[in-house]
This record gives structure tokens, sequence and C-alpha cells, in this order.
């Protein structure tokens, strides 16, 4: 390993992970990133051999006790040369003491078992036109989510999310070129939804939603927001009535990833996790 070093991750950086992870198929957001450092500024690592970018890895802390690992990425050239797991042994020390997730894609999971993570549950990625207009629930109002007070959604996040994420949440609705939209009724919010531009489909997440009819109203809104109303959203298997939902929208399955702690899964809503936020960091 002579020759390898870890280190924090530049704004250029960032870029350049973006880079990796849209060369792996997974269409990240086009300013992901922003809200990323947003999250955990130290959070970013990259691992360099003679210099030369050779892997990269997120360990995301949340609150006290809770963190996220994502991006792990090593470059074609450098696999089976032990750097990777250098730089997956230094994500795992940063976030010591916590419960840790994931969402792991096929062919690492077994690996991740082995570090001890758990499966909770299949994030099964749907993409397509969502059928029918832009129609609100019955007595569910569609709105701009930005009309509302942040604290209000912040809380509402919060049930489905361990750890309270407020700088986060602020950036990842509130970037240029998003739009975020919340579905209100009787001054209460029973859903939220989020789509932003990506080099693909637009991806949705997070999609909230106190009943299927709300999430549907939700996502052919933010459709609308998309290029050819083209989106996608990765769907939990943990809600029975989300996959069924989203597939009779017209969206078809196109990836899929197995969402894991390293103890028991966290107490969240997950009968209204439509679509989670993010494959990265949670």
């Amino acid at each position: 390993m002579t020759g390898f070093q870890i280190t924090g991750a530049s704004a250029a950086d960032m870029e350049m992970i973006r880079g990796w992870a849209d060369e792996e198929g997974w269409n990240p957001g086009d300013s992901d990133r922003f809200a990323f450092a947003v999250a955990d500024p130290e959070g970013f690592l990259v691992g360099r051999r003679g210099g030369e970018p050779a892997a990269c890895v997120s360990a995301v802390r949340y609150g006290a006790g809770f963190g996220f690992i994502g991006f792990y990425i090593a470059r074609p050239a450098f696999r089976g040369q032990g750097y990777g797991i250098r730089l997956w042994d230094a994500a795992m020390k940063r976030l010591e003491g916590r419960l840790i997730g994931l969402d792991g894609v096929v062919e690492q999971q077994e690996n991740y078992r082995k570090s001890g993570f758990r499966h909770a549950w299949n994030n099964v990625r749907h993409e397509g036109v969502p059928l029918g207009g832009a129609l609100a629930a019955g007595g569910v109002q569609v709105v701009d989510a930005a009309s509302l007070p942040f604290g209000q959604l912040a809380a509402y996040d919060r049930r489905f999310f361990p750890e309270a994420r407020d700088a986060f949440l602020s950036a990842w609705t509130g970037l240029p070129g998003r739009t975020a939209l919340a579905a209100v009724r009787d001054g209460r919010i029973e859903g939220i939804g989020v789509v932003r531009p990506s080099s693909g489909a637009s991806r949705v997440g997070p999609l909230y939603a106190a009943a299927p009819e709300v999430a549907a109203a939700l996502l052919r809104g933010l459709a609308e927001h998309a290029p050819g109303g083209l989106v996608s959203v990765d769907v939990p298997d943990a809600n029975p009535r989300a996959a069924p939902l989203i597939a009779g929208l017209g969206l078809v399955p196109v990836f899929e990833t197995a969402r894991m702690y390293t103890g028991p899964a966290p107490a969240l809503e997950l009968a209204g996790l439509y679509g989670v936020t993010s494959l990265e960091l949670g």
C-alpha cells in the first residue's frame, strides 16, 4: 500500500465522485453534492495512489447516533488491490459507535454482511413517465413546499429518518433547478416530494405520503417539472403499498439495492415511505 493516501474530499473531488457514480449507472442528481457537503463536510473520503484518485466513499454522521455509508467506488484500474477495503475501514472507523446504514448494490451485499450489516428491506428503482394528470387527492392540496414553514417540513421528514437533518433538508429542497412539493390537508402536511435534474431520468426523492393517492398526486406533480415527464424513484418494499402504486402509474423496475444496518433497523414510518431520499445518504 506504499503511496496510498486517504484524505477528505475537496469541492473538485465531489464533482469527480459524482462523475464516477454516473459511470456506475447510479444516475446521481446534478447538484446533489452541494446538499451532501452541507450534511457533513468531512464525511467524504478519497483514496489516492501516487496522487491519482483510486477510490471514494462517504461516511456521513447524523446527530449523535446514526451514520450512513455511500459512494463506495474503486476505479476499475485499482480494483482487487486492497485500496477499496482500506477506504472502507476508514469509513467504518469514522462512524464507530453509531448505528450505520447503507444501500448495497447486489454484488457487494455479501461483503457488507461480513462487516456486520443486516438486511432490512430492498429499494427498487422504478423509472418512467407517470400516467394521468397532476390531480390532487380528495381534500388534499399540492403546493410549493417553500410556501410552508420550514420547521413543519423538517418535523415531517423526521418521521422517516433516524435523526434530524435540517441543514441537509434545507439545501436538498431548495437548490436551484429542483422542485419540492407538499400535500396539505386542513393545514397539516400529508406528503412531501422532491424532484431534481440528473443526467438520465430526473430523480424523485424523498416521496412521503399519508396514503397512496397522495403519493400518486405528488409524483404526477413532480413529473411536470421533469424533462419529458421522465422520472425515477427508489421504492422501498418495506411499504407493501408503494411498489404496486408506482408500477400502476406506468413506471418499471430498472435497478435494485438492499437497505442494510449494523443493528436493528430504526423505527421509521415505513407505511408512508414511497421513495427514499438518496441511496448515497439515506
